[in-house]
């Protein structure tokens, strides 16, 4: 039997959790832990949040020493990983060739970069912490901010920007913000908190060209209107990081293609994390998901079966995401697919409502605006297949 040797490729929050997971499970073989920053592992939420703002510094899940010498790791910081051979049992990092008995792949999304966007000063995406530094440091009182995309993360810029005394734009080709995520209906509930802030809002609106001379100076629309701009950013999403596998064998579609264990299709693959795509038996679709906790999660479960395959469980997990603006928590369980949505506690026009979405006779989803603890309740409840009684009930007790 050939020495077993877990190689995880991304340090970011499901890296170091698949990491942490196989020594908890009495894992002694060697594990190699490869990633494309320099940084050591640190919490990527708060970068569009209070970092902003100047109230935090970086956080760090754990330092260097501890990563060694405590978890055993070979630390490869720094270096990219270039290319799989899955056949091989290889990854190619750095030059270097690491042979694995187990694979886990967590090498995240990067930022969507718009189409024709110019190189000016001035012009960011915000997907890691050497991002959010420059951005940081850009923004200010009166600095003038057009924010691209009025999804949770252009919204979380918006909010941690307006803190800063920055005067803010956001602009949405869609009619409605957070449709997708959230229904249309309690997009634009969520969107009333941008102006009851003081942000402006446009959407249906396209960026036709970003000018300047070296630095930004504006954002022009298909419709001819011209905004002077200081700062844009870019926050339309994000795209899963699969370059390296390209040529590999591996199945890719809007991420690495997974089985129900997070199998990517070869012997002691796995992926986990914003690059997995794997069917959830707990609503019996397919799914990939940018969620912090959905990180968390896959990458302890993807070392477990990539270290007992044999053992392999699978990845059946409510969805789980939240999203602070202007001091108000957004939070949202479960799928927005729904037969029906009902706001069960409290006024979509107020900082505090609590909405449930029913497939059938069953809670499929649940978006709560300073709603922590029932939210949370109801995540056991949809996992359990709870009744829309039962989810009506949870609202009502509060």
């Amino acid at each position: 039997m050939p020495e077993q040797h877990l190689v995880v490729v991304g340090a970011s929050l499901a890296g170091l959790r698949a990491v942490e997971a196989a020594r908890r499970a009495g894992y002694e073989g060697e594990i190699t832990l490869v990633g494309a920053e320099e940084h050591l592992p640190y919490d990527r939420p708060p970068l569009s949040k209070e970092f902003l703002t100047g109230e935090v510094e970086p956080n760090y899940f754990r330092d260097e020493e501890s990563l060694r010498t405590e978890l055993e790791v070979d630390l490869r910081l720094g270096t990219a990983a270039s290319e799989l051979r899955p056949t091989e049992r290889t990854v190619v990092a750095g030059g270097a060739e690491l042979a694995y008995t187990g694979l886990v792949i967590a090498t995240g999304a990067r930022a969507r970069e718009l189409p024709g966007t110019p190189a000016l000063d001035g012009v960011y995406t915000l997907r890691g912490l050497d991002d959010a530094r420059r951005v940081r440091a850009a923004l200010g009182p009166g600095v003038r901010t057009v924010i691209v995309g009025a999804g949770f993360i252009g919204s979380e810029i918006a909010s941690s920007a307006r803190a800063t005394g920055a005067e803010v734009t956001v602009l949405e080709a869609a009619p409605v913000p957070l449709a997708g995520a959230v229904g249309e209906r309690m997009g634009a509930a969520c969107a009333g908190l941008h102006q009851r802030n003081g942000t402006d809002v446009r959407c249906r609106a396209t960026v036709a060209a970003i000018e300047g001379a070296g630095a930004v100076e504006s954002v022009v629309l298909d419709d001819g209107t011209r905004l002077s701009a200081d700062v844009v950013i870019v926050g339309i999403g994000a795209v899963p990081e699969t370059r390296w596998l390209a040529g590999s064998g591996v199945a890719l579609d809007d991420g690495v293609v997974c089985d129900e264990t997070l199998n990517a299709g070869f012997p002691g693959v796995y992926a986990a994390g914003d690059i997995a795509r794997w069917p959830n038996p707990l609503f019996g679709e397919t799914m990939r998901l940018e969620h912090w906790t959905t990180a968390a999660e896959q990458g302890g479960l993807a070392a477990r079966n990539a270290i007992d395959p044999e053992q392999a469980r699978p990845c059946a997990t409510v969805p789980y995401f939240w999203s602070d603006w202007y001091g108000s928590r957004i939070q949202f369980v479960g799928v927005p697919t729904a037969d029906e949505v009902r706001v069960a506690a409290g006024d979509v026009s107020a900082d505090s409502f609590l909405a449930l979405y029913r497939r059938g006779e069953h809670v499929c989803g649940a978006l709560g605006l300073n709603q922590r603890r029932p939210v949370m309740k109801l995540r056991a409840l949809i996992a359990k297949h709870g009744t829309w009684q039962d989810a009506l009930d949870v609202a009502a007790a509060g």
